[in-house]
């Protein structure tokens, strides 16, 4: 416990790095994987826009990357790609971006999936009234499948927050690489456990209020 207490303020520091590179991923995960998902729904066969090589070329990108365990993806992703755009391989700024990058293409499946399950008579109902492709995309595909979307990037948060630990292999800092550091190194099962535990807190009230906006959107 007093060795937590000599840590109290690098504690929190890692606290806000982790909420941190959370947003930043979420951003540039969460767009990156709209696009994809969007472009991988309406390009499939029987699709709104459908495009074969497009639709071919798309999911071949995402199952060449999407499998790619995590630890290997933020090391090779953090020094050529992430020196060139960001221009820096290591810190909080390059694990944000390797790990936005790695989750937009689960993202990408997850919102192909919900799109696809929206139901064929609604989408046929607006062709039959008129609505154009990118229509039909925005005002019907979309909003039908809002509330499961809210669920699936509500996983995602979660997964981003359990991809943050990983971000201390390049110098990125959160609580992972706390309770790395300063716990299980030093063996110090209380100040690791002080990680965890808020790690924890994260997880729920980022859980909680995503089911809490998903059960309101599907009740509209």
């Amino acid at each position: 416990m007093d060795r937590l207490m000599e840590l109290w303020p690098e504690f929190w520091v890692a606290a806000l790095e982790t909420l941190y590179m959370t947003s930043i991923a979420l951003v540039l995960g969460g767009v990156l994987g709209l696009v994809w998902g969007v472009v991988l729904y309406v390009t499939r066969g029987g699709g709104i826009l459908p495009n074969r090589p497009v639709s071919i070329a798309m999911n071949t990108i995402i199952n060449i990357f999407r499998p790619i365990p995590f630890v290997i993806f933020i090391a090779a992703v953090s020094q050529p790609l992430a020196r060139l755009i960001i221009g820096t391989g290591i810190g909080t700024n390059a694990g944000a971006f390797a790990i936005g990058l790695a989750a937009s293409f689960a993202i990408g499946r997850i919102v192909e999936q919900h799109l696809v399950s929206v139901s064929p008579g609604v989408i046929e109902a607006a062709r039959s009234m008129g609505a154009g492709p990118w229509r039909i995309l925005f005002t019907v595909a979309i909003p039908e499948a809002l509330g499961p979307l809210i669920l699936g990037y509500t996983f995602i948060i979660v997964a981003l927050i359990d991809m943050t630990a990983m971000a201390g292999l390049i110098g990125g800092g959160g609580l992972g690489a706390f309770a790395q550091i300063y716990g299980f190194r030093q063996f110090e099962p209380v100040v690791m456990w002080a990680a965890i535990i808020l790690i924890v807190v994260f997880v729920h009230l980022v859980q909680m209020l995503g089911n809490r906006l998903a059960r309101k959107v599907m009740r509209r």
